[in-house]
């Protein structure tokens, strides 16, 4: 399937891509785009080709990462689950290309095609064992093991170079900016990555993956469970 890299577009059965494909329409979307807002409907969702989104969970002033979509998945989780809002926030991260359907179609489809709805859901329980393991590492892990696997989950969806703000990192992290620069030159010591003008370089992957240790992989690993083809 040369016309997309999607991961979920590539493992849906022919049929079921047949009656979605006439309903995608492939844009681009910028850093800082806006996919949904917290509490106010969810109109589109996107099929992403390249980028990085990031759900972010707000309680007032305070915001935190919880998940990050890019190329393997689709934003827009409650549409899949019947729901047209979330009290999540979700943005573009790093731009990108997807294919955006309207969310009520999208609905209808689903509720047309018993295997479509299969796809979409196995891949709405990956996102949430994602945001669970979120959750364990900003709780159990210290900041160089998530920062670890942070970048290890970026570079999985944008490849070795990665733009990433320390500000930024700090959002994603939960943690102060000074934290954050304190990892990264821990990293950077033991030759994992490289980190200037607001761009992380991954350097060595296996060795990001033994600093990351039990932090990263569970989600990795059902996704490649459930899912045959990968982005």
């Amino acid at each position: 399937m040369t016309w997309t890299s999607n991961g979920l577009l590539q493992n849906m059965p022919e049929n079921d891509l047949e009656m979605l494909r006439p309903h995608l329409q492939l844009i681009s979307l910028n850093q800082g785009h806006v996919l949904f807002e917290p509490n106010t409907p969810i109109s589109r969702v996107y099929f992403f080709e390249s980028g990085l989104s990031s759900e972010i969970a707000v309680a007032g002033a305070h915001r935190i990462e919880v998940g990050c979509i890019g190329r393997e998945g689709c934003s827009g989780i409650p549409v899949i689950l019947g729901s047209f809002s979330s009290p999540h926030r979700s943005f573009m991260q790093v731009a990108g290309e997807a294919h955006r359907v309207e969310a009520a179609t999208l609905r209808r489809l689903i509720g047309e095609s018993v295997s479509l709805s299969a796809v979409l859901l196995k891949y709405a329980h990956v996102f949430m064992i994602q945001i669970a393991a979120t959750a364990l590492a900003d709780g159990r892990f210290d900041v160089e093991k998530r920062l670890a696997r942070w970048v290890l989950m970026s570079h999985d969806r944008l490849g070795d170079t990665l733009t990433l703000t320390h500000d930024f990192l700090a959002l994603m992290l939960g943690v102060r900016r000074p934290s954050v620069t304190d990892a990264l030159h821990k990293l950077e010591g033991k030759r994992a990555i490289r980190s200037e003008r607001s761009v992380v370089t991954v350097l060595d992957r296996p060795l990001l993956e033994q600093i990351a240790g039990e932090a990263y992989g569970t989600p990795e690993a059902e996704y490649l469970r459930l899912f045959t083809s990968h982005p």
